[in-house]
């Protein structure tokens, strides 16, 4: 439930209502508008306050009304908190405000020597955030699982060189505190939505969070598992988009695009694209990437590699630095087309720098 107060409400009012509230154990969000303040109920029974004491919350001053939330998720509902959420992941990064925003690196940190090259070249084609894998769920045992804290260090050790933002995964309860430490952001990893204790450690640890929507979840499913993150007090969640298993089998996943303006219209949290795990294969990356930012993603999502022939993991869908450099201006011209900027005020590298279209032909 929720109770709307009136325009103009006194901060007294509002106290009050919050505190007959939680008389009855029950915690409570507040909304704070420009022109009126929402406060919603949280609890596994608000059911209960329907009826009589909804109706003498209603006579409470400055409350105008209370309306029931008929969905299961709330703290990520739009009707709970109306305002679009900006996560500020630091310096200066800000994930569902007015400037979209690009996070790209390799899919596993291999060594030093590849993610710096990579990072470097990113950062000069315009990306904010650096992602790459530290820890990695590989569908085989025997595939390359990543370097494990080693590979912490060495996001960390890119951040101070290059100055970009830091995201990577977290697998297990054990190593939030560890990733924490290191990272700027959580990565929670589709196979892992609905690990709901992980879900609940990564909200406790008080960082902006990305959890990407499983395999094959709905929408519905993917916003509940949310729930579990913003119920710690959390609120600096961002979803991704990464594609869902239909039937088809000539790409990885079915990149649902769909999904970003549904999000949009039912969810305050912001919402980017991965089109790299969307289809698995590199040529059909930059298309599905402008795609979703026509369709108004928050940002995107993109594996780059400056070998991918020889990378450990996901080398077939991933960009090459030239081919991420070219898609870059692209995408701001497609930002722009929809009202959103993309920050061009970085140096540009000349050896990766090109307005021509992405070839589809030859290596990615």
């Amino acid at each position: 439930m929720i109770i709307m107060m009136k325009y103009g409400a006194a901060q007294e009012e509002i106290t009050a209502v919050i505190e007959r509230i939680e008389e009855e154990g029950f915690k409570t969000h507040v909304s704070a508008g420009e022109q009126r303040t929402i406060i919603g109920i949280v609890g596994s029974d608000v059911q209960r306050l329907y009826g009589d004491f909804a109706g003498m919350i209603e006579r409470f001053p400055g409350v105008e009304q209370t309306i029931p939330i008929s969905k299961k998720y709330k703290l990520s509902s739009r009707e709970f908190h109306p305002q679009n959420t900006v996560v500020d992941v630091g310096g200066g990064v800000l994930v569902g405000g007015e400037e979209l925003v690009v996070m790209a690196g390799p899919c596993s940190v291999e060594n030093e020597a590849q993610l710096l090259e990579t990072a470097f070249a990113v950062k000069a084609a315009g990306a904010k955030i650096l992602r790459g894998g530290a820890f990695k769920p590989r569908t085989s045992p025997y595939q390359f699982r990543g370097l494990g804290r080693e590979g912490l260090k060495l996001l960390a050790k890119a951040r101070e060189e290059t100055g970009l933002r830091v995201i990577t995964e977290v697998m297990a309860v054990e190593d939030v505190e560890a990733v924490a430490q290191y990272s700027d952001i959580l990565q929670i990893g589709a196979r892992n939505m609905q690990n709901f204790q992980l879900l609940e450690a990564c909200g406790l640890a008080n960082k902006p969070i990305l959890l990407k929507r499983g395999l094959s979840a709905t929408i519905e499913e993917w916003l509940l598992a949310a729930e579990y993150i913003l119920a710690t007090g959390n609120g600096q969640l961002i979803l991704c988009e990464r594609g869902i298993r239909t039937f088809e089998t000539y790409t990885r996943n079915t990149m649902d695009i769909s999904a970003i303006p549904i999000i949009h219209k039912i969810s305050h949290l912001p919402i980017i694209a991965d089109p790299s795990h969307g289809t698995g294969k590199w040529y059909l990356v930059s298309p599905l990437a402008l795609a979703s930012v026509a369709a108004g993603a928050d940002g995107l999502i993109i594996e780059v590699h400056p070998n991918p022939d020889h990378a450990l993991s996901d080398g077939p869908q991933s960009l090459t630095c030239e081919n991420f450099a070219k898609l870059m201006p692209q995408v701001s011209w497609v930002a722009a087309a929809v009202g959103r900027a993309v920050d061009d005020s970085h140096e540009a590298d000349d050896r990766f720098s090109s307005s021509k279209p992405i070839s589809t032909v030859g290596l990615g």
